[in-house]
């Protein structure tokens, strides 16, 4: 059987804020080395998939240099391979306008590759998952289209698309994200096509701009075709948010992860940095941690979850965080529940998630309720500073960006020229 997937990467990730204000949502860096984009190569090429195409749009920098050609995950190959999929002007060219309208946009790419079957993918998503087994049953039922699903938690079911499938478990209904979900069998993002009827819905209903699966493609299929759930029963996360990057990623730090990234027969593939081994110090301690390779530990980690390059100077202490490359974390300072980005550089002295004031940000209140702090790539935060709960210090800011040595729960810091941006939009406090 011939398949290629499609692995749809050109997401911006709004919810993860300032995590995605430099790049693409798949790029964003999780379980220390990893990316989330690696999760959909790694499973691909475990499942004997090795034609991939990879759809990027907003910020593909980072993503095309991890990517490459695609050798670690041994799609550096002359037939087949990895193929980066960019938005391009000229002829029915333009910015890819939904899920379906990117994949149409490349329908030259899927004639000349001339699959049987096709897979579409979300970059974003962390889990390990054999898609042959998804499309053997594809096959087994003659189906035009299989939908991988899950059960959620009811609670969460509004937030995705709810399919209602019958005893034979072809689907009969499918409502996105509805107010009042009549199931918690929720769409995992992952389809499998048969290719001649997902090139023929494509080019009948994709003319239009705005064309996305969830709203388009599937109702029409489900109406007129063999649309069939596959239920998924093992890990899968939608790591959308701050708050679930981040408790995914300390999740891994239990003994007994749902996640295991050890499974030797299930290889997670990535482009590793050279850096030499971690090294601790005399008074250096990681407990209930993964600390990736080059860190420097002098100071204590706990229950964190460090990427490559990391320095935690002696007296320092990291509690409940997540912290990216090349982060250093002076003398004497706390780190207390953070998403730290890369490059930063936390003062001497200086207390990040400070006291039990839970007050929600002032500006994303919907995103930082639960005492998460948030601090962006290459900011300077100043020796002796305390940060309270629930804050956001943007991308870049320098130490003469402090008001004070005290920011209070729920604030947002931004450098002088963003205060004045924020002004007149009448955002800052």
């Amino acid at each position: 059987m011939k398949t290629l997937a499609l692995v749809l990467a050109g997401g911006r990730g709004t919810r993860l804020d300032i995590l995605s204000e430099h790049r693409a949502k798949p790029s964003v860096p999780f379980a220390g080395k990893f990316r989330l984009i690696d999760f959909a190569l790694s499973n691909c090429v475990n499942s004997g998939i090795f034609n991939v195409g990879v759809l990027t749009q907003y910020l593909p920098l980072s993503l095309n240099d991890h990517i490459g050609i695609g050798k670690p995950w041994d799609l550096d190959r002359r037939i087949g391979g990895v193929t980066i999929l960019q938005p391009y002007t000229g002829k029915q060219g333009g910015w890819y306008k939904g899920t379906a309208h990117a994949v149409y946009q490349n329908l030259s790419y899927i004639k000349r590759n001339n699959p049987k079957y096709v897979i579409i993918l979300s970059g974003d998503h962390v889990y390990k998952m054999n898609y042959d087994e998804m499309i053997f049953q594809h096959i087994e039922k003659g189906a035009d289209l299989t939908i991988a699903t899950q059960r959620v938690a009811w609670e969460d079911a509004h937030q995705f698309g709810i399919l209602e499938p019958n005893d034979n478990m072809q689907i009969i209904d499918f409502v996105e994200k509805p107010e009042n979900p009549p199931s918690n069998l929720a769409s995992m993002g992952i389809y499998v096509f048969t290719a001649d009827v997902l090139i023929e819905k494509l080019e009948a209903f994709c003319d239009q701009e705005n064309s996305d699966f969830g709203h388009h493609i599937i109702p029409e299929m489900i109406d007129n075709n063999k649309v069939f759930a596959y239920e998924y029963g093992g890990y899968w996360r939608d790591v959308g948010t701050l708050k679930a990057l981040w408790e995914a990623n300390l999740a891994l730090t239990d003994p007994l992860p749902e996640l295991n990234l050890y499974d030797s027969n299930w290889n997670l593939h990535t482009r590793s940095e050279e850096k030499p081994p971690v090294k601790f110090g005399e008074k250096g301690q990681a407990i209930k941690s993964l600390v990736s390779n080059g860190c420097i530990i002098n100071g204590v980690v706990e229950n964190s979850v460090l990427s490559p390059g990391v320095v935690i100077e002696e007296g320092a202490v990291v509690r409940d965080s997540v912290i990216l490359n090349n982060t250093v974390v002076k003398k004497n300072s706390i780190v207390s529940k953070c998403i730290i980005d890369k490059d930063t550089v936390i003062g001497v002295n200086s207390h990040v998630g400070f006291g039990n004031d839970m007050t929600p940000n002032d500006e994303k209140p919907e995103l930082l309720d639960n005492g998460l702090n948030v601090i962006g790539k290459e900011a300077r935060i100043p020796d002796n500073t305390q940060i309270g709960r629930n804050c956001r210090v943007l991308s870049k800011v320098s130490e003469d960006d402090f008001e004070g040595k005290h920011v209070p729960s729920g604030s947002t810091v931004r450098s002088i020229k963003g205060r004045e941006k924020a002004d007149l939009m009448g955002l800052a406090r």
